[in-house]
Parts: structure tokens; sequence; C-alpha cells
């Protein structure tokens, strides 16, 4: 209906207006012959027939055709549909009727008048007002109220399609994007495939999973416009818990996606017991084609229909993706291109998304050029998701602040490359190919709290130009059976766009000696370990635990680890140059002796603290930072570690 032309707009006009007078015309015989004397028992019967229109309109042949109306039903729409278009309907409802206050259609007129007459066509069961073609003023007065048409079907009639105002607010249009890399095609084929290949016992929805919510809206909207449907979305917060109010919304929008027709995506999420359950009968309800979005599977007692997984695009599509996005921008060239591909594996939309934030900052760069701007375009729109999963760091920290060995400065580097020359090395020299698993970065940095386990990552964040998102463990893990994994699983999904640098914290929290398996607990912990290592070793990015205790790690779990640093207590000359570094050349100093200071048996993170609460000390006095106040700030960060301060620590500080 939506792809007439103006000639077929007009033909139906005409052709609408004859099938009006063709039923109004009924009236005046009906009217006419209640006037004639009654026929005696020897006269023919009344002809109740009138001249009828040859032509129907196509509007009413649908709505004849998709909502099943007998030939009395159609005729029935055609009668409230005159009482809206047609003037003269008024008083020929009355003169028909007999009743000069009835001047308007009813079931009784049209039962006495209007060819075929069947009591079935009136039952709240029968199509015209199970799908609220028509609506009665009193229910109460099933034969002798008014009929009024439905003023969306009227609209539907006369050639203006719309979305049923009692839908605007809970359904959005969606439409489909001007083209899909080929996996998702191939993911909007099969969910056409699965409307157009279901039987009349079969349900008409596809459960539609993985991926983010944007682009499983666009394979749905791509599959409806393969199936010659539009597409408009609904949360399935907003489906009534109410069974009635639900009703409601079922019937009206299986109406509206005959009318239009369209398809309906339903946003699945979390959701509590009663929300699922109303959001399951809706959905079981449904005899029009319907998407069940949702990231995972959802487990229901209702037949779910077909079945399809939103693929991962391979390095080939995204490079594609990311080709076209950037096409007329020349500054960012295909080396970049491949860069960027490299480390981030954002959906279709987001890539878009970020080329145009580039080429609206480009004229405002301040220095900065094309590819540099896409880089940090690319880390914007794939933090997104991370930053309520973790405690995000920006790296500011370079080599010359880790006050390290050479030996674990070397695997630090190391680690480094690994991550940098991962494309050359998996993709263009085929050791992906070859290995197959395993090709995730993965390191454990092993040491005591504040010798610098957190600024070696962000040393090594900065290095690549990543982001670093801090994961506590301790706060992942839960008592309850899969939640664990649960935790896990939706920090990884959310890191795997961007690659970023995860740095799993007090890995002691999950990882412990692994002893022998006495219970159905301890069987799923050793699950949640290894359900952690797997996600690392497939990890795109950089994946690095803490601990305190390596000698409380399991060896087995030590073997699935690349890189071990050990971070040990910095001697008392590492001390010293840990104090030439924290404290600022700008910051007035009078007699601080960083020898001397490196006599406190502290680790790096204490004197970082030392240094900064002498500073305000001394800022407080209005006097220059000396001894005396890192004496007194020292006093402090040991009673809060708990120890004594001895003689020998601060001899000749003051």
């Amino acid at each position: 209906m939506n792809d007439f032309t103006e000639d077929d707009r007009t033909a139906d006009g005409r052709a609408l207006t004859a099938a009006l007078a063709a039923v109004l015309a009924r009236l005046d015989t009906h009217a006419a012959r209640a006037t004639r004397t009654p026929a005696g028992p020897t006269d023919e019967p009344a002809d109740r027939s009138a001249p009828r229109s040859t032509t129907l309109p196509a509007a009413l042949e649908a709505l004849t055709s998709c909502f099943g109306l007998s030939d009395f039903e159609r005729d029935i729409v055609l009668l409230a549909a005159a009482a809206e278009l047609d003037p003269t309907t008024a008083p020929r409802c009355a003169a028909a009727s007999g009743d000069p206050d009835r001047a308007y259609p009813t079931f009784s007129l049209a039962l006495a008048a209007l060819g075929a007459p069947h009591w079935s066509a009136l039952p709240p069961v029968a199509p015209l007002r199970r799908w609220r073609l028509i609506e009665l003023d009193d229910e109460t007065r099933l034969t002798t109220t008014r009929l009024r048409l439905d003023e969306r079907i009227l609209h539907f009639l006369v050639g203006a399609p719309y979305l049923d105002a009692r839908l605007h607010g809970l359904l959005r249009r969606t439409t489909a994007p001007d083209g899909l890399p080929p996996s998702y095609d191939a993911a909007a084929h099969r969910v056409a495939a699965g409307w157009a290949g279901a039987g009349p016992d079969s349900v008409l929805r596809v459960e539609l999973v993985g991926a983010d919510l944007r682009t499983r809206a666009d394979i749905a909207a791509a599959a409806a416009r393969r199936s010659g449907l539009g597409l408009y979305s609904m949360a399935a917060d907003d489906i009534p818990s109410d069974a009635a109010e639900r009703d409601r919304l079922a019937r009206l929008w299986q109406r509206e996606a005959i009318l239009l027709p369209a398809a309906l995506l339903v946003e699945v999420g979390e959701m509590d017991r009663d929300q699922h359950a109303a959001t399951d009968a809706f959905i079981a309800g449904a005899g029009v084609p319907l998407v069940v979005s949702s990231p995972d599977p959802r487990r229901t007692g209702q037949p779910r229909g077909e079945r399809v997984t939103v693929p991962k695009l391979n390095d080939e599509e995204q490079l594609g993706l990311w080709t076209d996005a950037f096409a007329d921008v020349p500054e960012v060239t295909a080396r970049h291109v491949q860069s960027l591909v490299a480390q981030f594996q954002l959906p279709p939309h987001v890539v878009r998304s970020a080329a145009a934030s580039v080429r609206r900052d480009l004229p405002h760069a301040d220095g900065l050029d094309a590819a540099e701007l896409a880089w940090r375009a690319g880390l914007t729109e794939a933090r997104m998701g991370l930053d309520e999963l973790g405690r995000r760091i920006e790296p500011r920290a370079g080599w010359d602040d880790l006050v390290l060995a050479d030996r674990q400065l070397r695997i630090l580097q190391e680690i480094v490359a690994h991550v940098r020359q991962r494309g050359t090395v998996y993709q263009d020299w085929g050791f992906a190919e070859a290995l197959r698993s395993g090709l995730g970065v993965t390191a454990l940095f092993a040491g005591g709290s504040g010798t610098g386990k957190t600024l070696a990552a962000e040393v090594m964040a900065k290095e690549l130009g990543l982001d670093l998102f801090i994961i506590d463990l301790s706060q992942v893990v839960s008592k309850y059976i899969g939640e664990t994994e649960k935790n896990l699983s939706r920090v990884f999904d959310a890191a795997e766009r961007g690659g970023a640098l995860l740095l799993f914290d007090e890995a002691d929290a999950l990882f412990g000696k692994r002893s022998e398996v006495k219970d159905s607990h301890d069987r799923y912990a050793n699950l949640e370990v290894s359900y952690l290592l797997m996600r690392m070793e497939a990890y795109r990015g950089l994946a690095v635990l803490t601990t305190n205790m390596k000698k409380a790690l399991d060896s087995a779990f030590m073997r699935r680890i690349r890189f071990v640093v050990d971070f040990p207590f910095p001697g008392e000359k590492e001390r010293a140059e840990i104090w030439r570094r924290v404290l600022p050349a700008q910051a007035p100093l009078k007699g601080v002796e960083p020898a001397l200071l490196a006599q406190l048996t502290v680790a790096g993170g204490s004197i970082r603290n030392i240094a900064l609460s002498g500073a305000f000390l001394a800022a407080e006095e209005g006097d220059r930072l000396q001894m005396r106040h890192m004496l007194a700030a020292a006093r402090t960060e040991y009673l809060k570690l708990e120890r004594s301060l001895a003689p020998s620590e601060v001899h000749g500080w003051v």
C-alpha cells in the first residue's frame, strides 16, 4: 500500500467512493422496501440486493484478505466509513432504520439492509471486534448502539497510513543501514528465512542473540527489508504485566503489523520474574513476524522459533568497515587503518560514529593529526560499557617512573612487543592459523603492596596508547554458582571492543593452592579459575593478574600464564631512587636528603604517600619542605601500616 503512485491513489479513491455509494444504495433500497405494502402470500420475496461496485479499492481488499472478513463484514466496514466520509449517510441511515433519532449505522440496520447477513459477525472474537476495526458506543446495546470505524482503519482506507497513535512512545521505527558486512548480512538472511519457513503451526518469531543492541537491530531491520516489511522496536520492560492491558497491546500491534506491514523487535535485557513472565506471554501470543533480541539466549518454556547468533566480524570485514568509514579522510592511510583494526573490534555503527567524530574534530584538532584523532575516537567508543565494570586510569606514567631491575624491565618491554606486534605475527606471518588457541597476552605481576605492579601496568598502557581498567576480582567473585563467570563475561565482552589493558587486582580472591576437591563448591571454584584463564587466553588485548602470594598459586594455573613478573621489595638503593623521582623539581626543599629517607623500609606506594603528606604539612605552615615534615608524615604512614618507626630508620633526620 505504501508504494502507490499518485495515479494509483486517485484510482483507489474513486473505487472507494464507488464502494461507499454501493453500500448506501442498499440502505436506500431497504428504506424504499420498508415504505411499501408488505408482500402478499403470492408475491415474490423482496430483493435485498443493490448495485455492487465492480472494482474494490486496494486498501479495502487488503483489509478483507488480511483479517478474513466476510462480504457482510466488509460492507459493515464500508457503512461505518460512509458515516465519516459521506454527509448524506446520516439521513439515509435514519430513513432505512425508520427512526429519525437513529441517524447512524448499527448492527441491526446492517443485518436488515446489507447482503448475506450473519449473526457471527457480532461477537467480540469475530474479526470486526477482535481487531478493533469497529468500535461500539455502548457495548450493553449490541445491535442498536452506534458503530464507529476505528480512526486508524479510516485513514488506512483513504490511503493515509501511519503508526497507531496509541503505540507512540512504546514503539520506534528502526531503519535498515545502507549495507552490512557479509557475516551480518548472512545473519539477516537467516532471520528472514526463519519467518518465511514458519508453517501454519509454527511460530513466526526468531531469537537474535549476541553482539550489541544496535547491531542486532540493524540485522533485524535488514531482515525485515528483505521480507518486504518495516521494523519497529520496543523494550521488553514496556510490556504491561497486567494480562488485560497486555492483550490489548498485543492485538493492537498485530493489527498494525498487518496494516503497515511490519515486524517487531523486542529488546530483552535483565528482568525480574514478573516482567519475564509478561514478556513470555506477549511473545507467545504473537501471530506476526517478531524478533526477540537479547545479549544471551533466553530460558523460556515457550517455543522460541529459529535462533540466530550474531557472528564476530573477521579482520577482513573489520578492515573493510574502517576503510569505508575513513575513505574521505586521506590523512588516515592504509597503514593507520591496519593499526586500528589490529587494536579495535567495533561494530559497524560504532566505527561510523568514530569516523564522524574525527571529521567533526579535525578542523579544531590543535596539532593532532587525523590518525591520532582516529585512535582517540576508537578508544572513546571502545571504553563505553567498561566504565561501569572497572576503574579506568588515564595512563600518564612513563618508563622513567619505574624503579625496577633490568630483568623486570626487559620482561615488561617484551610484553609490550607481544601486544604491539600481534597483528604482524598472528595474521601476516600466519601464527594464528598455526597455533589456533592461547593467543592472548597474559601476565602475572607478583609482589607486595606498593611495589609498583599497578604503576607498571600504567606505563605499558601509555606505551601502547590504551586505556587501563582495574578490575577488583574480590568484587567480581560471587558466592552464587554461575555468577562469577557471568560477571567475568561482562568484563571481557565489553573489553573486547578496544583491547584495553585489563588489570585484575587481588587475584588471590579467586586463585589459590588447588587441593583435593571435597565438595561441589570446591569443584566449582576450580571451574571459575579455568573460565578466567580461558577468557584471558582468548582476549585480544593484554590481561594482567596481580597477587601478593605467588607461592599460593597452583603450578597448573601458572603454566597457562605467558609472562610472570616479580616485583620485589625495593632495597635501600632503589628506595633512594624512588624518593628522587617522587620529589618534583619545583618543590621548595630545604635539607631533604633522599639517601636518609631511603632508610625507611617501605615500598614505593608508601614513599609516595609520605612525600605527599609531608608536602601538605609544609604548605600548611607556609614553610619549605624539610625532613621534620617527612618525619611527621612517616609516623602517620607507619600508624596506618600498624608498624613502629625504628630509631635506625630516622637516624640523622633532624
